[in-house]
């Protein structure tokens, strides 16, 4: 009961941490695109309700009026900050023990600088969930640990246009429902290539349900396993196994080399890896 009672003071004293964040970036091969084709949302909140229509796209996100090239191969990061416009690596991504999995979507659209998210059919492509149970630590710690960089690779899917659909789930109020937090970004892509994949899709809202063990979940109870959100199939990289001993908390992002600004168009050359 001791246990029980300090899990919720510590989560009831968290839920009051300030420490909310976007997906606001985007890299094609270590070339830094800064936001020119993301559909930002109005401000750093999360969406709370997964029966609403801007679990999609997030509230109140414009369409951009750009594509980013990429093709099937090509080594795609997305970045999170709190801050609107920020690029720091000296403050978490998320803060405030915000911690959860990492999921990556596309949808195919026929304009993906008018498509309504909502209406679109999506697929996984990488997620990232429970990576260590020894101590318990989460996709959106490995995302701190790299300035809040995460990439992945982009799956053979068809040419044409895509959203793509970054999002870090904080569990750390979602003991009950509703108390889950999304925070979501939608990036606009025009995809070249020869890719023939036509991957099965989920509708959002529709994929997610408030009482799903993935969303309503006790983040302090040291849990050994735990099930990602959303369909089980993942067309691209899947979440590892949750290894039994600490996870390495060095970065895999070359977080020395990280820009202070946003560029205004995608840069000519790529940053060196980490």
């Amino acid at each position: 009961m001791k246990l029980f009672a300090a899990a919720v003071v510590i989560a009831s004293y968290i839920a009051n941490v300030t420490a909310h964040a976007t997906f606001q970036q985007m890299w094609v091969n270590g070339v830094d695109q800064g936001s020119y084709c993301v559909r930002l949302p109005v401000n750093n909140n999360p969406v709370t309700s997964v029966t609403s229509n801007d679990i999609a796209c997030n509230a109140g996100a414009a369409a951009s009026a750009n594509l980013c090239s990429v093709k099937p191969g090509d080594k795609i990061t997305v970045e999170m900050h709190q801050q609107p416009g920020s690029r720091t690596c000296t403050q978490e991504a998320i803060g405030g023990a915000h911690y959860g999995p990492l999921i990556v979507y596309m949808a195919a659209v026929s304009n993906a600088k008018t498509a309504v998210g909502s209406d679109a059919g999506w697929f996984k492509v990488s997620e990232i969930g429970l990576v260590s149970n020894n101590p318990n630590y989460y996709g959106s710690q490995v995302l701190n640990n790299n300035c809040g960089h995460y990439t992945f690779t982009l799956p053979a899917v068809k040419p044409g246009n895509y959203l793509l659909r970054a999002e870090v789930i904080a569990l750390h109020v979602a003991s009950s429902v509703g108390g889950a937090q999304f925070y979501m970004s939608c990036f606009q892509l025009n995809v070249t290539g020869s890719g023939t994949g036509s991957p099965s899709t989920v509708k959002l809202p529709g994929a997610y349900g408030a009482s799903d063990p993935g969303i309503l979940y006790t983040l302090w109870m040291s849990s050994k396993s735990y099930t990602i959100p959303g369909p089980s199939s993942v067309y691209g990289s899947t979440s590892p196994t949750p290894v039994t001993t600490a996870y390495p908390t060095t970065a895999t992002w070359n977080t020395s080399l990280q820009p202070t600004t946003v560029p205004t168009t995608p840069v000519a050359t790529a940053i060196p890896a980490a």
